[in-house]
């Protein structure tokens, strides 16, 4: 966490530990905490504070996004296949469909189009894409899947899980075109348990947590009060830093991304970096795209700080242990899939096939990342690589 967010939080740990549902002095204190943090939270988005719903985490907020807006429209929704779970399964239990991406993640913009014109069935009530693919770092183009959205489907609401998107992307800008946006705390230097879905004011959600109606009735549920509180402090120290971070962490990865795939023999990244430009938040644009795709996805791009290998002639389960004895912490895929080491969905969606994915290794870096950390990896990787072969 970061060491602003920790004392932000400390003192509703111990002295200021009332329910900010209450009506004494002490709760009244706790709730304008609370508030104050919606506040910072509708600043760094862009969107009205009342349009801020604290949940318990980024699971949370997409699945009362999905979920909420299908079940309150009668709608169903629609997604790329290589969303996070946490928006794929709500998607599937809504008898929704997905969209399928090309070799580099990109969305596709003609098979959106022919999934919201397919007649069959129930209404689109929700398109959701992720600014930021979790595995990948592939940074979609907003704009142009909104674009398509409005077309095809006037009356859909656009939904991002922007939960790594917020470290790597001018986040106001990129989500503009959205209705609701997702975060969670832990991701930028917050709070594990802390999440946030912003929506717009016309937005109308099922609630998903029923109880003493907290949140104007979206999400019942004491307030966590700490967490909310180092959230608010973490974003508006990320939002003041984010420029200068994305330029420095850029340059790390991809000294990582070089120096690993010049060592490694039969090491290449998942996706097209020539393709797929970094994105620089203030560099222009909606804060989210690259330097383009060529047709669907021109505007998509690649977000600084993560960055997926492909390594011939390994499984990455066994790269991990050794790794992890050097001290090196990476994972396979998504590291909030509970350890369960399944392939891909995001590469088998991206068309690798599955020999090629069972060697696939995330290396993520953020905020605090520092070079000799870069330098470790670039040690211990490709002798790890070279040991199992």
């Amino acid at each position: 966490m970061r060491p602003n967010a920790v004392e932000a939080m400390l003192p509703y740990l111990a002295d200021e530990f009332a329910n900010p549902s209450g009506a004494h002095r002490m709760a009244r204190r706790s709730r304008c905490a609370v508030d104050d943090a919606r506040e910072v939270v509708a600043d760094a988005l862009g969107f009205g504070p009342h349009g801020v719903v604290f949940t318990s985490g980024g699971t949370e907020a997409d699945n009362l996004a999905v979920r909420g807006v299908t079940e309150a429209t009668g709608t169903v929704a629609l997604c790329p296949a290589t969303e996070h779970h946490a928006v794929l399964h709500p998607v599937a239990a809504s008898g929704g469909r997905t969209v399928a991406v090309d070799s580099d993640g990109v969305v596709d913009l003609d098979h959106l189009a022919a999934q919201l014109d397919a007649g069959a069935g129930a209404p689109v009530g929700l398109v959701s894409v992720m600014l930021v693919n979790n595995e990948s770092g592939v940074v979609a183009d907003l704009d142009a899947v909104a674009d398509v959205v409005r077309e095809r489907a006037p009356d859909a609401l656009l939904h991002t899980d922007a939960v790594q998107g917020v470290n790597w992307t001018d986040v106001a800008a990129a989500t503009a075109p959205a209705d609701l946006v997702s975060l969670s705390g832990h991701k930028f230097g917050g709070p594990k348990g802390v999440g946030v879905l912003a929506m717009r004011d016309s937005t109308r959600i099922a609630a998903q947590m029923l109880g003493g109606g907290q949140e104007a009735e979206r999400r019942s549920g004491t307030h966590n009060t700490a967490g909310i509180v180092a959230f608010g402090s973490a974003l508006a120290e990320l939002s003041a830093t984010r420029e200068g971070d994305v330029a420095r962490i850029a340059v790390e990865r991809d000294r990582l991304a070089d120096g690993l795939t010049g060592r490694i023999e039969g090491c290449r990244l998942s996706v097209d970096p020539k393709r797929l430009a970094t994105v620089r938040p203030g560099a222009g644009g909606n804060g989210a795209g690259g330097n383009g795709a060529g047709g669907n996805g021109a505007g998509a791009g690649r977000a600084a700080g993560l960055c997926q290998l492909l390594i011939e002639g390994i499984e990455t389960e066994a790269l991990l242990v050794l790794l992890d004895r050097c001290d090196v912490m990476a994972s396979a895929a998504a590291s909030c899939a509970s350890g369960a080491m399944e392939p891909s969905h995001v590469l088998a969606a991206m068309g690798c096939d599955r020999a090629t994915a069972a060697g696939s290794l995330r290396l993520s870096l953020g905020w605090c990342t520092q070079p000799w950390e870069v330098d470790r990896a670039l040690e211990a990787i490709p002798e790890c690589v070279s040991r199992l072969r």
